[in-house]
């Protein structure tokens, strides 16, 4: 599933091309994504301005006067801009037609992603319980120590929790965790405050860094060009099992977390 920095990247891409644009068409190809297509949404949407592209956590907002369409990327989508009146791919499903002949295709082999609207997406069913984003200067070690007090959960676990924060999938939790020197089975409520500001400053390096070098390389995601991320490149233990530490060049282990495979090192992570 692409993850917050394959999103970020694709907001990065298409942004330029969006705002400020009015959409001349929005055509649905196929409606029958995770939710149904809102029969309403090209009424919705055509003719209209697109005055910010943002992101809620793994959601991309295109916001319009009149309110916001909330997309989801889902398992396999990506977001593209076509310049060139290409014909749509067999995955095509939504595409956006901009009053500048530029086309902003959705595709989503398996269908799991997503096209909603809503007049106030901060209190959309999606949005409304999600905690603070990573990059923000809410998200701190201090929010994360108070967060976890009492709690018996893994602390890879606690931090994938989109209640506590979101956009920490899988990959960036192993990375996080190993550049904090954090076991990734510790309990998160026996985590000292400032092991908890270790791990928050990590988080957001591997977060930053992987958003800088377009994402991490998936099996089904491209970015809005066209071209896959390379941050995989630099990933420190995820994937890596039974191969040298950076740090100490002992074997990486590998074992199941909340039933996502976790790549630690026993002799650093403590």
């Amino acid at each position: 599933m692409p993850e917050l920095p394959e999103v970020e990247t694709t907001r990065r891409g298409i942004a330029p091309h969006c705002e400020g644009r009015s959409i001349r068409q929005l055509i649905i190809r196929n409606p029958s994504l995770r939710w149904p297509v809102p029969d309403d949404l090209p009424a919705r949407m055509e003719g209209h301005t697109i005055r910010a592209v943002d992101r809620r956590a793994k959601y991309i907002l295109i916001r319009l006067d009149t309110g916001t369409a909330i997309v989801h990327l889902g398992m396999s989508g990506s977001m593209r801009v076509v310049t060139d009146q290409s014909p749509p791919l067999k995955h095509d499903h939504v595409e956006l037609q901009l009053d500048n002949g530029l086309l902003i295709r959705f595709n989503d082999p398996r269908r799991f992603g997503c096209w909603l609207w809503s007049d106030h997406p901060e209190q959309h069913a999606l949005l409304e319980s999600l905690g603070p984003e990573p990059l923000a200067p809410e998200f701190t070690g201090g929010l994360l120590y108070r967060l976890s007090r009492g709690k018996q959960v893994a602390v890879k676990s606690f931090i994938m929790d989109n209640r506590v924060v979101v956009g920490v999938g899988n990959i960036y939790a192993n990375e996080a965790l190993f550049k904090a020197g954090i076991h990734p089975n510790r309990k998160a409520g026996r985590i000292s405050a400032d092991r908890y500001h270790r791990l928050a400053e990590a988080i957001r390096e591997t977060l930053s860094a992987a958003i800088l070098m377009g994402g991490t390389t998936l099996r089904d995601f491209v970015n809005s060009d066209g071209k896959p991320g390379y941050f995989a490149q630099s990933l420190l233990v995820y994937g890596k099992r039974g191969q040298p530490c950076p740090e100490c060049q002992r074997p990486l282990k590998e074992m199941r977390t909340g039933q996502r495979s976790t790549v630690y090192c026993g002799n650093c992570q403590r």
